[in-house]
C-alpha cells in the first residue's frame, strides 16, 4: 500500500502523516504526478485559504491530476472544499469533482466553527449512526447529491461527500480520536 499526500500551499499535512503513522502506515508527501498516479490511495488534506490553495494547485497542474485519480481519494477540510465546484472564499472556482458549492457561515455565528460536533453518517461503508468529530472551519459545503453525512451548525451542512472513488470530510479525522482513526482505517481498507 502506498499513500500519497498531495503537497500544496495548505497546512495540516504533518497531523495527517502522524495519524497514518499511528495506523502503521508511512505515507509519501508529494506533488509529483507519477508518485500520485502510482499510489494506491491519495489524500488532499488542508487548513488554509481556498483561493491561495487553489492557485497553488493550478500552478503545478495538480488540479487536473486530481480530477483523473481513479484510486481511493480522501479530501480533508479545505481538501473537501477544493473538491467542490466553487468556494465563496475569494470567489474561487475549485476542482469540481463534487457539484456542491462552499459558503461562509451565516453572519452572527461564531466563526470559525471549532470543536467537537455530532455528525450523522448514513452507513455507506463508514459506519452508520452519529459520531463526534473535530471541526475547524469558516466555510462549509451546501447539502447536495453527494452528501452522505451532515453536521448541524445553525443549519445542516455537508460533513462528508462521496462520489465514485472520491470521499471528502469537512472535519479533521486526524484530530478526532477513535472515530477519526476508524474512518481513516476504513478509507485505507477501501
Amino acid at each position: 500500500m502506498t499513500i500519497a499526500i498531495i503537497k500544496y500551499n495548505a497546512g495540516n499535512t504533518a497531523s495527517v502523516v502522524n495519524a497514518l503513522n499511528r495506523l502503521g502506515v508511512e505515507p509519501l508527501v508529494t506533488e509529483d504526478e507519477s508518485e500520485i498516479r502510482a499510489a494506491t490511495h491519495v489524500i488532499l488534506p488542508g487548513v488554509g485559504h481556498a483561493g491561495s490553495a487553489m492557485a497553488h494547485l493550478r500552478e503545478r497542474g495538480l488540479d487536473a491530476i486530481i480530477r483523473k485519480v481513479e484510486k481511493p481519494f480522501l479530501g480533508i477540510c479545505v481538501g473537501l472544499q477544493l473538491l467542490c465546484a466553487w468556494s465563496e472564499e475569494a470567489d474561487t472556482t475549485a476542482i469540481g469533482v463534487f457539484p456542491e458549492r462552499v459558503r461562509r457561515f451565516k453572519p452572527g455565528l461564531k466563526v470559525p466553527h471549532m470543536g467537537w460536533n455530532q455528525t450523522a453518517l448514513d452507513g455507506t461503508g463508514l459506519g452508520a449512526g452519529t459520531h463526534r468529530f473535530y471541526y475547524l472551519h469558516s466555510y462549509a459545503a451546501e447539502l447536495g447529491p453527494d452528501t452522505i453525512a451532515t453536521c448541524d451548525y445553525a443549519g445542516d451542512f455537508s460533513a462528508i461527500l462521496r462520489k465514485d472513488n472520491f470521499l471528502a470530510v469537512q472535519f479533521h479525522p486526524e484530530k478526532s480520536g477513535k472515530a477519526g482513526a476508524e474512518l481513516l482505517a476504513r478509507f485505507l481498507a477501501s
